[in-house]
């Protein structure tokens, strides 16, 4: 038997998860808001905020995980003495969006533990030793979120190496990393 989450507005989980992480890698803050507030709003606050603070290490340039790591104490200080089925506080999760959507992106830290660990992604490793009910229209998820890491994707055919690919072609604001020449273009 499968068992498959969705969200509130019936989108499918990993999709949302995947879509939210890849607007903010695009710098598009009002999209990635979006999606992170659906996951909110579905009882999934505790998710956005774990993604978020990967998506801090992983996809951003400098040091923004502590800024997320405080917004994050912040909700949970918000929401110290809130009834678990009527959290608040969203407005520290739209913050953070807005912050990693805004920051200069890099992959090298996910760069540098795959070419260190994770032979299939196809890379050369050798190289280096309430307001969402009133939303409005409901959005598509876009076709990039469906990469290797959602079942779709997988479905697909769609492969690590694609990822890395369209992921660090997709970066914005892009700074240039220390592992660009690896990934082929």
């Amino acid at each position: 038997m499968s068992y498959h989450l969705h969200t509130l507005r019936e989108y499918s989980f990993p999709a949302v998860s995947s879509a939210m992480q890849k607007a903010i890698r695009r710098g598009d803050a009002k999209l990635a808001g979006y999606w992170a507030l659906e996951l909110w709003a579905s009882g999934f606050g505790q998710y956005v905020w774990k993604r978020l603070l990967t998506v801090s290490a992983e996809d951003c340039w400098g040091i923004l995980t502590a800024e997320v790591k405080a917004l994050h104490e912040s909700y949970l200080f918000i929401n110290k003495d809130a009834p678990a089925k009527k959290p608040k506080g969203r407005i520290f999760i739209s913050k953070a969006v807005i912050l990693l959507s805004m920051a200069k992106k890099s992959r090298d830290a996910d760069h540098l533990q795959n070419f260190v660990y994770d032979q299939q992604a196809g890379l050369d490793a050798e190289t280096l030793t309430d307001e969402l009910e009133n939303a409005g229209e409901y959005i598509p998820i876009p076709d990039y979120a469906y990469d290797c890491h959602t079942p779709q994707g997988k479905k697909a055919g769609k492969t690590k190496a694609d990822f890395f690919k369209a992921e660090q072609e997709s970066l914005s604001p892009f700074i240039p990393g220390l592992f660009d020449d690896l990934i082929d273009s």
